[in-house]
């Protein structure tokens, strides 16, 4: 029989592989994106400026280096976005929960309810750099919102989709489940698990320098069209690519 020392030392050498494993398999880039951080402006002609302090809690679970949140209001007409942008510039203690609180669910969590819309994902062109952003619409009451959300990791654009709370909330909807209940959705959860997997299959980090940019605006029915044309301009001016 193996001396109690050996299975020790062997459980031991395992339990370091799986630790160390992520720093070894979560390393590919994509040698033709380059690196950036998407720098947000303040001031933008024709548009003003409102900052809007973000909540200790919000911040205690972004767990952020750099945070920008506000509205700016377009002085022409007086049409409204809503804009986010967290920095993480390295890794940290519970890191990944910038990625983890999507407004499919702490939006939903806050009382929104989610419109299916088609398409549910945006791409756009940031001064040459492609990106995939989340399309969603959120109602509360007579309120309704348009908003785009995403994302970069290791300055580079995710090869995946933020879409792993989607499912998730839509249940929560027809269910009407609480926070204890929705713990077991999200761990049957087809989407959840299979962001997980596209991370693992494609090497790209889920640690790390990461980046979540939220931009939102109102929309009323039958005015989507012009909702998107109001986000779509607005982020080309508002991120510009800076240097990683």
């Amino acid at each position: 029989m193996p001396k109690p020392i050996y299975i020790i030392s062997a459980m031991s050498l395992l339990v370091l592989l799986l630790w160390q494993f992520p720093r070894f398999w979560y390393v590919k880039m994509d040698p033709e994106q380059g690196r950036f951080w998407l720098e947000e402006q303040k001031e933008l002609a024709d548009w003003e400026f409102t900052e809007i302090p973000v909540s200790e809690s919000a911040e205690n679970l972004l767990v952020a280096d750099d945070l920008f949140n506000g509205q700016f209001i377009r002085k022409a007409d007086g049409v409204s976005v809503l804009s986010f942008n967290a920095k993480r510039y390295s890794k940290k203690q519970d890191e990944i929960g910038l990625f983890v609180h999507t407004p499919d669910r702490c939006w939903t969590q806050n009382g929104w309810k989610i419109e299916a819309v088609s398409p549910d994902t945006v791409d756009l062109n940031l001064h040459g750099l492609p990106l995939v952003f989340e399309r969603r619409i959120f109602n509360m009451g007579s309120q309704r919102q348009l908003v785009y959300f995403g994302g970069l990791v290791g300055g580079q654009a995710l090869p995946y989709r933020l879409d792993h709370n989607l499912s998730i909330a839509m249940k929560f909807q027809i269910r009407q489940d609480g926070g204890s209940r929705g713990a077991g959705i999200r761990a049957v959860d087809t989407t959840f698990w299979g962001r997980i997997w596209d991370g693992f299959i494609n090497r790209r980090p889920l640690i790390g320098p990461k980046q979540f940019v939220r931009i939102s605006t109102p929309v009323a029915k039958g005015k989507e069209e012009l909702a998107d044309k109001v986000l779509h301009d607005f982020v080309s001016i508002w991120l510009k690519p800076t240097e990683y």
